[in-house]
């Protein structure tokens, strides 16, 4: 009984390790070119509505 408990943990820990070899993202090693990036600061108008006091929802307290 504790020998077939041992071979079957071993078996599941080997799977494990084997998957583990062929499941994780390569990663390929490519040059990013240098190109300046362009960063817009505009601030988004917000719009806000108030809304009725039947529409609110509850707080939990």
């Amino acid at each position: 009984m504790i020998i077939t408990i041992t071979l079957i943990l071993s078996f599941l820990v080997a799977l494990n390790f084997i998957l583990l070899l062929f499941s994780c993202n390569k990663t390929s090693k490519k040059t990013e070119s240098k190109k300046p990036r362009i960063i817009r600061n505009e601030k988004p108008i917000l719009a806000s509505t108030q809304l009725q006091t039947h529409q609110l929802a509850a707080t939990g307290s």
